[in-house]
C-alpha cells in the first residue's frame, strides 16, 4: 500500500508501465509476507529497507531518512535547536560543561564552564549508560519547557540545583574569525547553514573594523550544506551578474545562479582553503572563486561531491533525498567524481587517493585532457571530480608517531585537558582573565610534562629511538659468525661488527638503512611532540575561554594555514598564481 501512494504520484507517461509492474510486485510481495510468512513481520521496516536498497543502486548520495532522523539531520543546517545552551564532554562517566553559550538559558541562571551535571530532573546523569543520546533526550526540549539540573562545582560536595527554561539555541556555522596578521583576516566556516551568510557578514564587518584588507576563508573539512547559502556567500566575493554555479539533470533543465548584490569583499586579495573533506557547497564556492580568478585556492583536491539532492516527504514524515541534477562550475566543470563502480568502491576513494600519493604530491593527481576547462583569465583547470587547488599543500604525515596515534585513540587529549582545566581554572583565570594573557601564563606552567606523566599512567608512552645498529646487526644477522670469530680474533661483538661494517658491503647497507630509519623516527617524534604540545594548549584555551581560541592557538602549528598567509603576503607570488600558464 505504501508503494501505491508513492509511485502513483510520480508516474509519468514514459515509465508508466514499468512503474505499474513495480508497484504490483512490491505490493504482492508485502502481501505474501503479511499473510503467509512463518513469523510476524514488520512490514514498515521491510518497506524502508527496500527503499534504502533501491536508492543504493542509483548513486552514493540518494538516501532514505527515517522520520525520527529527519529533524536531526536538518538541525545543523537550520541553525538552531531548543535546549539549555551548553556544550559538554564526558569524562569518567560524568557530563562536564565545556562551554556555556552566551545569552543562553544556562548562562542566565548561572551555570559555568567546568560544572559537572549529576542529575536531570529526578534522573541520575552519571554512569557508563549515559551517552550523547541520553543527554540530548533529557536536556533538549521545546522552547518554554523547564528542566531541573543538579551540578557539582569545583571541590564542593553539595550539588547546586538550577531550574532552567529551555529556549532557542543558535548553532553557529562559523567556528571563529580573527586577524592573523596586520591586514589579513581569517574566517573558519564549518558548514553552509541557513544563517551562514549573516554570520559571514558579521565576521567581515568586525574584521574590517580591525583593519582587514585581505581574507583567508577556511573551508577545510566543510562537507557542504545549502546551495542557496553557497550562492549567497559567493555573492559576497563576486561583482554583479557573474555565474556562480549551474545545475542540470535528465529531468531537471539547466538552472543558473548569478551574483546579484554588492558584496562585502569584492576587492582585496582572497585565499580559499580546502582539503579532501571539503565537499558540495565548499566546492561550488572554491570553484567559482577559481573560475573567475577572484582568488587563490590553497590545499588539496576536494572531495568531489557534485550531485544535487531534492527532498521528497513521504506519507509518514520520513523522507527520500533523491539526486536530481549535477553541479557545474562557471567554466563548465562537473564537480562530481565517478561512482560507476558502486557505493562501496566510492566510499574507499579517500584510501585510494592516499595509497596513490594524491594527498602527498600534486603530480600524483592526474586529469584527462578531455576534462580541461579554462578560467576567465585563460588558466587551465580540470573537471571530473573535485576542485584542484592552485597551490597544493601535501598532507602532513611528518608528525604521525605511534605515540600520537595512541594518545588520540585513547582520547587522552580531551580527558587530560578537561581535568587540568577543572583543577586549575580558578587560579589560572586570576592570572589570565582573557585570552590576551593566556599564552604568556601558560608557558610558565609545565603542562606538557604533566600530560606525559598522565599518559604513562594510562599506559601510553613514547617509543624511544634506540641507536643500537651494531648490536642489532650482530644479534640479528651475524650471531653465529661472531661467536666463531670472537674466540679467535676479537674481544667483543662491537669490535667484530665494526670490522664487518668497514669490509662487508651488505653489512654497510644494512647499517645505513637502520640509521636512516632511526633518523626518520627521531624526526617524526620531534614533529609529533610539537603537535602534541600545540593541540594540548589549544584544547585548554578552548576549555578556559571558548572554541574560537582553539583555532587561534593551533595557528602556530598549522602548516597549511601558514602557506595561505605566505600567498597573501607575497604580492608577486599571488599575482603569478593567477596568471595564465601559456
Amino acid at each position: 500500500m505504501i508503494f501505491v501512494s508513492s509511485f502513483s504520484v510520480f508516474a509519468q507517461k514514459k515509465n508508466e508501465d514499468a512503474l505499474k509492474m513495480a508497484n504490483i510486485k512490491a505490493t504482492q510481495t508485502l502481501g505474501m509476507i503479511d499473510y503467509f510468512y512463518v513469523d510476524t513481520a514488520d512490514l514498515e521496516k521491510l518497506c524502508n529497507k527496500g527503499i534504502v536498497a533501491m536508492l543504493k543502486e542509483l548513486d552514493p548520495h540518494s538516501v532514505f531518512i527515517d522520520k525520527d532522523e529527519v529533524a536531526k539531520m536538518n538541525e545543523p543546517l537550520v541553525g538552531n535547536f531548543d535546549g539549555i545552551g551548553v556544550s559538554f564532554q564526558f569524562m569518567n562517566d560524568t557530563i562536564h560543561v565545556v562551554e556555556v553559550i552566551s545569552g543562553g538559558p544556562s548562562e542566565k541562571v548561572g551555570v559555568l564552564a567546568g560544572d559537572k551535571i549529576i542529575k536531570v530532573d529526578s534522573l541520575a546523569a552519571t554512569g557508563d549508560t549515559i551517552k550523547n543520546d541520553w543527554v540530548f533526550k533529557h536536556l533538549r526540549g521545546k522552547k518554554g519547557t523547564k528542566v531541573k539540573v543538579s551540578i557539582i562545582r569545583g571541590n564542593n560536595k553539595n550539588p547546586i540545583v538550577f531550574n532552567i527554561t529551555r529556549d532557542k539555541i543558535p548553532l553557529n556555522s562559523i567556528d571563529t574569525w580573527f586577524m592573523i596578521e596586520k591586514e589579513i583576516g581569517y574566517v573558519k566556516l564549518d558548514r553552509f547553514a541557513q544563517n551562514s551568510n549573516q554570520e559571514l557578514i558579521d565576521a567581515l564587518t568586525d574584521l574590517k573594523k580591525q583593519g582587514m584588507e585581505h581574507l583567508i576563508l577556511d573551508l577545510r573539512g566543510n562537507g557542504g550544506g545549502y546551495l542557496k547559502t553557497a550562492f549567497e556567500i559567493c555573492d559576497q566575493f563576486l561583482s554583479d551578474n557573474k555565474l556562480i554555479v549551474y545545475t542540470q539533470g535528465l529531468n531537471s533543465p539547466r538552472e543558473e545562479l548569478k551574483s546579484e548584490k554588492k558584496g562585502m569583499f569584492e576587492k582585496g586579495k582572497l585565499v580559499v582553503m580546502v582539503d579532501e573533506f571539503s565537499a558540495s557547497a565548499s566546492e561550488i564556492l572554491s570553484g567559482a572563486v577559481q573560475d573567475w580568478d577572484r582568488g587563490v585556492v590553497v590545499g588539496r583536491r576536494t572531495f568531489g561531491k557534485g550531485l544535487v539532492q531534492r527532498p521528497f516527504d513521504l506519507y509518514d514524515k520520513s523522507q527520500v533525498r533523491l539526486t536530481t541534477s549535477r553541479y557545474y562550475t562557471p567554466s563548465g566543470r562537473c564537480i562530481q567524481k565517478p561512482y560507476e563502480d558502486g557505493v562501496e568502491e566510492y566510499q574507499k576513494d579517500y584510501y585510494k587517493r592516499m595509497s596513490q600519493g594524491e594527498l602527498s604530491s600534486a603530480d600524483s593527481n592526474h586529469f584527462a585532457d578531455s576534462l580541461r576547462c579554462y578560467t576567465v583569465g585563460k588558466r587551465v583547470v580540470y573537471g571530473g571530480g573535485g576542485i584542484m587547488p592552485d597551490v597544493f599543500v601535501p598532507v602532513d604525515t611528518s608528525r604521525a608517531s605511534d605515540y600520537l596515534i595512541n594518545l588520540r585513540s585513547k582520547g587522552l587529549f580531551n580527558t587530560f585537558s578537561l581535568q587540568w582545566v577543572e583543577e586549575n581554572r580558578t587560579e589560572f583565570l586570576k592570572k589570565a582573565p582573557s585570552y590576551k594573557n593566556f599564552s604568556s601564563e601558560y608557558e610558565k606552567m609545565n603542562v606538557l610534562e604533566e600530560f606525559k606523566k598522565y599518559a604513562e599512567k594510562e599506559g601510553v608512552t613514547p617509543k624511544e629511538v634506540k641507536k643500537e645498529w651494531v648490536n642489532k646487526i650482530v644479534a640479528d644477522y651475524f650471531q653465529k659468525e661472531a661467536n666463531d670469530t670472537l674466540s679467535k680474533s676479537y674481544e667483543s661483538y662491537e669490535d667484530y661488527a665494526k670490522y664487518l661494517i668497514a669490509h662487508d658491503k651488505m653489512v654497510k647497507e644494512i647499517v645505513d638503512k637502520a640509521k636512516a630509519e632511526d633518523e626518520k623516527a627521531e624526526k617524526i617524534n620531534k614533529e609529533s611532540e610539537k603537535y602534541i604540545a600545540s593541540t594540548l594548549k589549544a584544547l585548554i584555551a578552548r576549555n578556559l575561554y571558548c572554541v574560537k581560541y582553539f583555532y587561534m592557538t593551533t595557528f602556530e602549528n598549522d602548516k597549511e594555514l601558514k602557506e595561505a598567509v605566505d600567498v597573501l603576503k607575497n604580492d608577486k607570488r599571488y599575482n603569478e598564481i593567477l596568471k595564465p600558464k601559456l
